[in-house]
């Protein structure tokens, strides 16, 4: 294989297995591979987030609220549970998209202690057209690989996430 035939990645392995040929590159060919692949691929993505006017928190924020399905509503603890952020983040992410009106805080006549978040029409129509567009992008990424390739890399993939997940010190996303 070439120079011209490998990445980024690849050429690194083969410079460390030179200095420290005792050491085991295998987590660098694909938790590397991940990392360059999140690099490239992340500016794409943040610029249609900023094209409709948000930020990666606040786009993860409405997306999962979305997700959630009807009422579209959650208290900000579920919010927080399935997001990574800190809880002051999290506060301040609400209170600007409460004021974009994208939220709407109603109050919690059952438990005074905390409002749900729950998306707004207005933050309805921008996810819903933001994540659609996010989503096309991502498949055009991912188009120089066949459907098989796809499912193949999405399964192992998912088979490292949940392994990661279980493991001591991981967190669920």
């Amino acid at each position: 294989m070439s120079k011209n035939d490998t990445d980024h990645v690849e050429r690194r392995r083969r410079q460390w297995e030179l200095e420290l040929p005792e050491v085991d590159t295998r987590g660098m060919a694909i938790l590397g591979r991940a990392r360059v692949i999140t690099h490239l691929a992340r500016p794409g993505i943040e610029a249609i987030f900023s094209r409709h006017g948000l930020d990666s928190r606040e786009f993860d924020v409405l997306s999962t609220l979305l997700r959630s399905g009807s009422p579209y509503q959650l208290r900000p603890t579920e919010l927080f549970n399935s997001l990574m952020l800190t809880s002051g983040g999290l506060t301040g992410i609400l209170a600007r998209l409460e004021r974009a009106g994208l939220i709407e805080r109603p109050k919690d006549l059952a438990d005074g202690r905390s409002s749900p978040v729950r998306l707004s029409k207005k933050g309805m129509d921008l996810i819903r057209s933001a994540f659609k567009e996010d989503m096309a992008h991502e498949a055009r990424l991912i188009d120089c690989l066949t459907d098989e390739e796809q499912r193949t890399l999405s399964a192992l993939l998912g088979k490292l996430t949940k392994a990661l997940e279980g493991s001591e010190g991981g967190r669920k996303i």
